[in-house]
């Protein structure tokens, strides 16, 4: 028999001035320092802060999915 189980969505926001990749991994290990039970994310956008002309910052949202606990 299956276990059954409830998730939870929470979105977040994360930033790097290096790409956008490492966006995705700063903000996967902030999350991981207050949920847990994580099972996966999704890139829900992604944007660029510009200055001068220039792309100053990469910026991610994410839909971070981790499972309730019973």
């Amino acid at each position: 028999m299956s276990e059954k189980r409830v998730a939870r969505v929470t979105d977040i926001i994360a930033s790097s001035p290096i790409g956008f990749d490492d966006a995705i991994k700063v903000g996967f290990e902030r999350a991981t320092r207050t949920l847990r039970g994580i099972t996966g994310m999704k890139v829900t956008e992604m944007r660029v802060a510009v200055d001068e002309n220039q792309i100053a910052e990469y910026r991610v949202r994410l839909e971070v999915i981790f499972v309730l606990e019973s």
